[in-house]
């Protein structure tokens, strides 16, 4: 919400993120604002993880605090390392971060950055200015629509989704980027979490980062994961990973016969499952792994095997489609992938189950509802496509076929008879050709004043000349040579159309047959469709066990 549509509004309700807009902050200088200031408007809607403050209640705030009427200092290094570096913004941070670790580090930190830095550490901590550069560029990057880092609801939801994790597990993230997953899955304090990055200096970020929140026992390595496994032995309690999409350079070539693909080669298209495969040769037995994933990645044909190996092996445990604007550069709802190894030959899973919340809003719940979760059996997963798509799944287990099958047969019925009383009834006429004799143009009526063009086809502009009458002669044949071009396009409404001259209540008993014949096309059409649609229906049913033949044969 932008400013001005705001105080165009009566109580008018703003998130976190539109404060920080209003403000010139982070989002996390809100948060800490909300923490350290008693007297902070407190939530006015919303849930406990979106919540909603009334606008005027927040521009008073503000303007009380003063923290709205110039550019934040916060803002001022943000620009000040953005002309400095240009693109280059992780190796802003980095610096940046290097020197709230160090400040006698050397680093090409412009002057005017090193006084901000010093400002801003004077009335806040370290954690606040490292962690408010990172959500900064996060949300540069997210307004940008790249895939260069992980957004704050796919975080949310990954931690949702891997729920409890031990005080003591080994967390690993195999392209940890700056290290927003890696530092944010699993308790605070605890776990050991490890991570291998191909950028430099997004790895050293994300080391800074770890150390400057407070987060020990982190180690972040740099290489290219795929080509350059700095971990070979490394076995974690979970694996956390936002891969790079669409990347076909991803060095299958150099890697046929690499032991990481125990569940088949990918092909260079598939690179994605390349590194659903690296992830899952570094978990433990009775370990898991969560990857997110685009939709596609379901569905393609070239990732079929990979797939059914999954799930038949029963490895793959959970497939959760998220609501889409949960990653920032994908339209279509992104998939949350569980996997976990077994600890045995017993401990395989014997279903998966399948969540849909694309048509949850992507800040709402991440809980599903009754008709937005099933187990489906390994054996309805493994047809020729291997589809993975959980909406697929959980509308057909959902499904009342034999309801659905009973309603669509009484459509039909009502549709047949319908059919039967739309056909006219029609008499010998006097021969074909009969009707040619006395005919006048569409284009001499239209000059009259008797004919205008009423959307897609003309309509009759006086009371002797009856509308269904004229577009129905329009139709004949005659004139539908008449009214095609050589290119094909058929005109209706064609200079050369003709039609017989009758009297009004002759037009109008051919009118009135002309749109009874119109309206049985159209009840046929409606016909076939229903027909197509219970014969898919009654074919699954009887296929899957939801229909059985009944007495009628």
């Amino acid at each position: 919400m932008t400013e001005s549509a705001g105080s165009q509004a009566s109580g008018a309700l703003v998130t976190g993120s539109e404060i920080a807009r209003l403000a010139g902050v982070t989002r996390a200088a809100v948060s800490n604002w909300r923490r350290r200031y008693d007297d902070f408007p407190e939530p006015a809607g919303g849930g406990p993880n979106s919540p909603l403050f009334d606008l005027a209640e927040i521009r008073s705030w503000l303007e009380r605090q003063r923290k709205g009427q110039d550019v934040s200092e916060e803002v001022r290094l943000w620009q000040t390392l953005r002309g400095a570096y240009g693109d280059d913004m992780i190796g802003a941070l980095a610096d940046a971060a290097a020197h709230v670790d160090d400040p006698d580090a050397v680093t090409p930190l412009p002057e005017e950055a090193v006084r901000l830095i010093a400002q801003l550490l004077e009335r806040g901590s370290a954690v606040e200015l490292v962690t408010g550069l990172a959500e900064r560029f996060t949300d540069s990057v997210r307004r940008a629509a790249s895939d260069q880092v992980t957004t704050a609801r796919v975080v949310r939801a990954v931690r949702h989704f891997a729920g409890r994790v031990a005080k003591d597990a080994v967390i690993f993230d195999p392209a940890c980027g700056i290290g927003t997953l890696l530092l944010r899955v699993g308790p605070e304090h605890g776990p050991r979490r490890l991570g291998q990055e191909i950028d430099p200096d997004s790895a050293r970020f994300a080391r800074l980062r770890a150390g400057l929140t407070g987060r020990d026992g982190v180690d972040v390595t740099v290489g290219d994961s795929l080509r350059e496994d700095r971990l070979p032995d490394l076995k974690a309690d979970l694996v956390v990973c936002d891969p790079p999409v669409g990347d076909t350079d991803w060095g299958r070539e150099q890697l046929l016969l690499d032991r990481r693909w125990e569940l088949g080669t990918p092909s260079r298209a598939e690179s994605e499952l390349a590194w659903l495969q690296h992830a899952y040769a570094h978990t433990a037995p009775g370990g898991r792994v969560l990857m997110v994933m685009p939709a596609s990645v379901a569905y393609r044909k070239a990732g079929r095997r990979i797939r059914a190996e999954l799930v038949r092996r029963g490895i793959l445990t959970q497939v959760v489609a998220l609501a889409p604007g949960t990653a920032a550069s994908h339209a279509q709802p992104v998939h949350l992938w569980h996997l976990r190894r077994p600890t045995g030959p017993g401990d395989a899973a014997t279903a998966v189950r399948m969540v849909d919340l694309t048509d949850n809003d992507p800040d709402g719940p991440l809980e599903p509802g009754p008709a937005q979760a099933a187990d489906i059996a390994l054996i309805d997963l493994l047809d020729d496509s291997v589809d993975l798509t959980p909406g697929r799944h959980v509308e057909d287990s959902t499904r009342d076929f034999a309801v659905e099958y009973r309603a669509l047969r009484e459509q039909l019925d009502e549709r047949l008879e319908r059919l039967a009383r739309l056909l006219p009834a029609l008499a010998e006429g006097r021969g074909p050709g009969s009707l040619d004799g006395s005919t006048v143009s569409v284009a001499e009526l239209a000059r009259a004043g008797l004919v205008t063009q009423g959307g897609e086809e003309p309509v009759s502009a006086s009371d002797q000349l009856d509308t269904d009458y004229l577009r129905g002669f329009l139709r004949s044949s005659a004139n539908v040579r008449r009214s095609t071009s050589l290119s094909g396009t058929f005109r209706l409404d064609g200079r050369g159309a003709r039609v017989p001259q009758m009297d009004i209540e002759e037009q109008r008993r051919y009118g009135a047959a002309f749109r009874r014949l119109r309206e049985f096309e159209a009840c046929a059409r409606e016909v076939a469709d229903l027909t197509r649609r219970i014969a898919e229906l009654a074919g699954e049913g009887l296929g899957n066990g939801a229909l059985a033949p009944g007495t009628d044969g």
